[in-house]
């Protein structure tokens, strides 16, 4: 009998690939009142490494507005690298576009409410 083939799914490294913030009106735009329209979006990309590895970036960008006028923008780029071996083709697009930026997540997540936190701004949770 032959064994059969295990699939491998590991975390090898979790990173903060770029970073950035921008309060492009400050400091007149600490004195705004009105709450700010927050708009989100996300991404993810990936490819394909060497022996299985592949790295995965999940892109969060956060732009926060007072009428026309910018409080700020903050984009957030988290990767990891995971092993991915011995796994059948059509679970691939799931665990890179599902299960990977998923693991991603509440790193970006902590990274944009601590810089908004140091921009001057409540924390974007």
């Amino acid at each position: 009998m032959s064994e059969a083939v295990q699939p491998v799914f590991a975390i090898e490294k979790i990173y903060l690939k770029d970073l950035s913030v921008e309060v492009p009106n400050a400091p007149e735009i600490f004195l705004e009142q009105q709450a700010p329209k927050v708009e989100v979006n996300l991404q993810s990309n990936n490819r394909a490494l060497q022996n299985g590895s592949y790295e995965v970036v999940l892109t969060v960008t956060i732009t926060a507005k007072v009428g026309d006028k910018a409080l700020f923008l903050v984009e957030a780029a988290q990767a990891g690298v995971f092993q991915i071996r011995n796994v059948p083709q059509q679970d691939m697009g799931p665990l890179l576009g599902i299960a990977c930026p998923n693991t991603l997540f509440p790193y970006v997540r902590e990274a944009i409410s601590t810089v908004t936190t140091r921009a001057g701004f409540p924390p974007v949770v």
